[in-house]
Parts: structure tokens; C-alpha cells; sequence
């Protein structure tokens, strides 16, 4: 599933690429996926210009003229890919690394008035579009529960360990995945920034010492920084807007990295179960 940065990613990407455009066309395959009648699809998307791209956790928002939004949750295999004659000539590299769209995958396809398109691609068909009204956003059940966002400037490492008090009895990384402690943290961010701040995935949250939890903060807003620039991490199915791969998982230091030797003290680093997830350790400098 796309974390943080990887939603970030495409947020930024659309924002340059789609503000002020106006839809003129919408097509889906199944409501599963668009679960929106079509008296609202005509009435507030078609015509409607687009006024703003936004991100909370993993969830993209996209705003419309109308005063309304397009919730949109990439799941695990979604992808918003924009394509369009302004960004992709012909023989653009991206045409290639995705194929042409739409394809099989392709769930919703909105048309704009400058030609381009955005395509909505998800294979396993977990992700949604929904319309929605936008002052109605704010109090969907998620964006109520969901946790803090880690790279806001306001939100401290003191601010940061106190979110985790709730899941004191559980594990740091079941806390750390736990989207209403702190939004947009997944499995791949989580191993390495816990590897960052030396710390067992499998610790118990009341046993991180204030200062842990200090390095342990510094860890993931800097793996998470580092992943934006280089344009989230690629795991499959994740592509950017413009149809790119990211490259933050060339500078993984320990996700999908079994089998290979620690980068801080040579140590073969190993994968076992945490959390109900695929955890990657190095045994040496993360002990239990």
C-alpha cells in the first residue's frame, strides 16, 4: 500500500499538473470503485474546475469548483496517472513504463477540457473515488480518527511520544502502523526508521525511553523526507502522477534488504513476521 510519501508524491504531481483544469468527461467500470449516482457525477464533476489538490494520511483530495471533492484512497494498488500532450510527447519514456492508458486496470477515467486525462488505475479494485460535499470531508469516520501528520513543523517529538500512550501494552511497530496514533506510517517506513533509532520492532511501547522515542521521531521524519524527494518508494504497483517509478528503495537501509549485510555494522540483516507484517531487522544493532 502507498504511504506518506508516496501519497505526497502524487499529491504534489497533480497539484502542478491538474489546478485549473475543468472537467468534461467522467467514465467508470464499476460503482464498486465510483460510488457516486449520476445526477451528482453531472451536477458536481462534469463542468467543475479543479481549485486544489490535498493529502491527509494516505487519502488524496481533489477540489472542485462546486464546493465539492473527490475522496480518493489509492488502497494497495491504486495509481493516478495524468496523461496528456502538455507533459507526454511522443515517445515519452513513462508511455512505455506503464503502458497505454487506459488499460484493464483502469477503473475511472476523467477527461479535461485542454484533452488530458487522469486515469484511475487499481488492480486488485480495493481503491474508491467518492464525491462528496467538501465541508462534509472533515467528518468522514477516518479523517475523524486518523492520527496526527508527522511532518507537520508543529508537531513535536514531545507531541510524538505522547500519541503512542495509548498502545503502551503493544508493540512499537503495531503502534507505529496504527493510523490513529500517527497518519500516513507503513510497513515499509516503519522498518526503517526503527532501524534508524535502533530499536526492535518488537519492544513493547513502555519500554522506548523518552530519548529512543526522541531518535525514534527524528528517524521517521527523516526517512519520510528523504523518500519525497526521491519520488516515494516503488513496490510494485506505485507510479507517480507523470507515470514514474519512485527511487527511495535504492537507499533503503533495511526494507527488503534480507540476506544482505547491515550498512551500520555488517551484520546480516533478517526478515521475519511483526505486526502481522513482513519485518526486516538487523539482529546486531536492534535487540529485543
Amino acid at each position: 500500500m502507498p504511504e506518506l510519501p508516496e501519497v505526497e508524491t502524487v499529491r504534489r504531481g497533480l497539484h502542478e499538473l491538474i489546478i485549473g483544469l475543468t472537467v468534461t468527461s467522467e467514465k467508470h467500470d464499476t460503482s464498486k470503485g465510483f460510488p457516486n449516482t449520476a445526477i451528482d457525477v453531472e451536477r458536481f464533476l462534469i463542468g467543475a474546475s479543479i481549485i486544489d489538490v490535498r493529502r491527509r494520511a494516505k487519502v488524496l483530495m481533489i477540489d472542485l469548483s462546486t464546493q465539492y471533492t473527490l475522496v480518493i484512497h489509492l488502497k494497495m494498488t491504486g495509481q493516478l496517472v495524468y496523461r496528456g500532450e502538455a507533459v507526454f510527447g511522443a515517445g515519452h519514456p513513462n508511455e512505455s513504463l506503464i503502458g497505454k492508458l487506459p488499460d484493464r486496470s483502469t477503473r475511472v477515467t476523467l477527461g479535461f477540457t485542454n484533452g488530458a486525462h487522469l486515469y484511475f488505475n487499481d488492480q486488485r479494485k480495493f481503491g474508491w473515488m467518492k464525491l462528496l460535499p467538501t465541508l462534509e470531508v472533515p467528518n468522514i469516520d477516518f479523517m475523524k480518527k486518523v492520527g496526527p501528520e508527522p511532518l507537520e513543523a508543529d508537531f513535536t517529538a514531545e507531541a510524538f511520544a505522547a500519541r503512542f500512550s495509548r498502545r503502551a501494552k503493544t508493540s512499537i511497530k503495531a503502534a507505529l502502523l496504527d493510523q490513529t496514533v500517527v497518519a500516513g506510517v507503513g510497513n515499509i517506513y516503519a522498518d526503517e526508521s526503527l532501524w534508524g533509532a535502533k530499536i526492535h520492532p518488537l519492544r513493547r511501547v513502555d519500554t522506548i525511553t523518552a530519548t529512543e522515542f526522541i531518535t525514534l521521531y527524528h528517524e521517521l521524519r527523516a526517512v519520510m523526507n528523504l523518500a519525497i524527494e526521491k519520488g516515494g518508494s516503488t513496490d510494485k504497483n506505485y507510479v507517480n502522477a507523470e507515470g514514474k517509478r519512485g527511487s527511495y528503495m535504492d537507499f533503503a537501509r533495511v526494507f527488503r534488504r534480507e540476506g544482505l549485510e547491515c550498512p551500520r555494522c555488517g551484520d546480516v540483516i533478517v526478515k521475519f513476521k511483526a505486526a502481522g507484517r513482513g519485518t526486516h531487522i538487523c539482529p546486531t544493532c536492534q535487540v529485543l
